[in-house]
């Protein structure tokens, strides 16, 4: 009897063992449950990368440390290696390791060890000139250092440092440079422009940027003979990935890029987590990440202090983008640290493909010209909605920390202020596919400690931002809100502290809800109102009497504000 008791009792637990088994192996994993469980919209799992169990090291195929010996045959032969197994782990060791472009397949995992460093060369012949993508906009461009096309399961792991060696191949203005650090760039060659202001890496560089173009891609010139006689001008992307699926960037340091420094284009499911990504903060279009196009996105805990915006999210240029017409979708941006750029989390301003379903939460901006970044201009076309942002941690903003503008022409906003301030208009267009669009926007729990402007909404005339609406913000600046061309702006339960008398600007703009705007008002045009097209405006504040710190400009319609 006890027999069967005991084998009844172990038939039982196995029975339990069994269904706990089997709930563990149905239920979501719950690292994914706490990711996406705040996401304000459906937002698929992202899907990782399948690496297959099998590893070489590149020292298995010769590669010579030291950064003096070329080891790309190394690299490539390691590669191939797995790759003719299905795939696999391709290890770097500690060393330095120089190299040239590394192309990527399919199922591999290039594992780069703490202590390894993988120096690109500088010699140029290495990086052909090639049809590609840049800025939105399909163009000839050098091979990147590392690149890959119409790819799946990739990975980059590992503590190592990836370097694009992207010195030689930048022009650097004087003014950005101590005169030591000067000398030293003149010295090690290249020529200098005419004025003395800006150093070229050669006199190739130099002719291409003295050519006809929409920013930084030469528009006047077609084949790619003609572009081949400014190679050293066509700067890469250091990564440039495109067309791809499950791409993930996992703990290593890329830094020094020649333009972009990592560059995904049209891949979905992509993965970027505990990265560093570092430029030199004077490196023209020395952008950290720039997420174009791209399907369920993750960036999380990585680290940037680079030369331009470091975490970018676009969808093409102008024709190009809206031919393509490829949305850059499902993106979750989060416990993300940026040191110096032009902006902590950008938007635009290349979206003609659109841009939707964004969430950004947790995130510190240090000293970063622009905390968070939309822009776009007249000819991009492309709609930019379903953004929600939350819990967001500003200081020391040289700029506007919260900054929509629809006047974009190419320069950070520190340029822009120095060349006599923001452009705008208040001539009438007629909307067309060529119309940008920024809609359903919400902002929430920011904290800005020290911006020249905390606030700076600006649409165009024909194409008003709409549906902004910014929730429980601590905001301290030397000049408060601009809300310029704007339509379902809402502000609630805002404490500002300003430098200077300003609380708010607001012009042409309708359907305005302030709602519990805490502030120390002393002047009597703290807030100004102008404008013919302003209507609907309401500013409330149960403590003050907010009408007589207010100025209403003759141009306003009457019973166009309420207090």
């Amino acid at each position: 009897m006890k027999m069967i008791v005991k084998k009844i009792s172990n038939l039982l637990l196995a029975a339990a063992v069994f269904t706990v088994g089997c709930a563990e192996k149905s239920a979501p994993p719950k690292i994914a449950n706490s990711l996406y469980e705040t996401i304000e919209f459906e937002m698929p799992v992202i899907q990782e990368p399948q690496i297959p169990d099998y590893a070489v090291s590149i020292t298995d195929f010769g590669a010579i440390s030291g950064g003096i010996e070329m080891n790309t045959e190394a690299f490539e032969a390691a590669i191939n290696a797995v790759t003719e197994k299905g795939g696999g782990k391709v290890t770097i060791p500690p060393g330095i390791w120089l190299t040239g472009p590394i192309q990527l397949k399919s199922n591999l995992e290039l594992h780069a060890e703490q202590g390894a460093v993988i120096l690109f060369s500088t010699n140029k012949d290495l990086y052909p000139v090639i049809a590609t993508n840049f800025e939105g906009l399909d163009t000839y461009r050098c091979l990147s250092p590392i690149h890959g096309r119409n790819i799946e399961n990739v990975a980059f792991t590992g503590n190592g440092v990836w370097d694009g060696n992207g010195g030689a191949w930048r022009a650097v203005k004087k003014s950005k440079l101590n005169e030591n650090d000067w000398k030293d760039l003149v010295k090690s060659g290249g020529i200098v422009s005419e004025k003395g202001d800006v150093w070229y890496p050669s006199e190739q560089y130099k002719k291409g940027i003295e050519g006809s173009g929409d920013q930084n891609v030469r528009d006047d010139l077609k084949t790619k003979e003609e572009f081949e006689t400014i190679r050293d001008y066509l700067r890469p992307v250091f990564v440039s990935i495109q067309n791809s699926k499950r791409i993930m960037f996992d703990g290593p340091v890329f830094q020094n890029s020649p333009a972009w420094n990592i560059h995904p284009l049209r891949v979905e499911h992509l993965t970027v987590k505990n990265l560093t990504v570092r430029n030199p903060w004077y490196s023209q279009n020395g952008d950290g990440i720039d997420i174009e196009s791209c399907k369920n996105v993750l960036v999380q805990n990585c680290n940037f202090d680079v030369g331009d915006d470091a975490i970018c999210i676009k969808s093409g240029k102008n024709e190009d983008g809206r031919r393509y017409g490829i949305p850059c979708e499902n993106l979750i941006i989060k416990d993300n640290i940026v040191y110096h750029g032009h902006g902590g989390v950008t938007v635009g301003s290349e979206m003609s493909g659109g841009v939707r379903n964004m969430h950004v939460s947790n995130c510190t901006f240090m000293g970063t010209d622009v905390g968070l970044r939309f822009k776009s201009t007249r000819g991009r076309g492309g709609v930019v909605e379903n953004i929600f942002i939350s819990d967001v941690y500003m200081t020391n903003i040289p700029t506007n920390a919260i900054s929509f503008n629809l006047y974009y022409g190419g320069q950070s906003i520190s340029e822009m202020m120095e060349e006599g301030g923001m452009e705008t208009s208040t001539e009438l267009l007629p909307v067309t596919e060529e119309t940008p669009q920024f809609k359903n926007i919400k902002i929430s729990n920011v904290t800005i400690n020290g911006a020249q402007q905390a606030v700076f909404l600006q649409g165009l005339p024909e194409m008003p931002l709409e549906n902004i609406e910014l929730n429980n913000l601590y905001l301290k600046a030397d000049n408060g809100f601009q809300i310029i061309d704007a339509k379902g702006v809402k502000i609630n339960d805002t404490k500002l502290i300003t430098d200077k008398d300003v609380a708010m600007l607001i012009f042409n703009s309708k359907d305005v809800d302030v709602n519990g705007l805490a502030y120390d008002f002393k002047a009597a045009d703290a807030i100004k109102i102008n404008g013919s097209k302003c209507k609907n405006i309401s500013i409330s504040n149960s403590e003050t009497n907010v009408k007589q710190y207010t100025t209403i400009g003759s141009e306003v319609p009457a019973e166009a504000v309420k207090f």
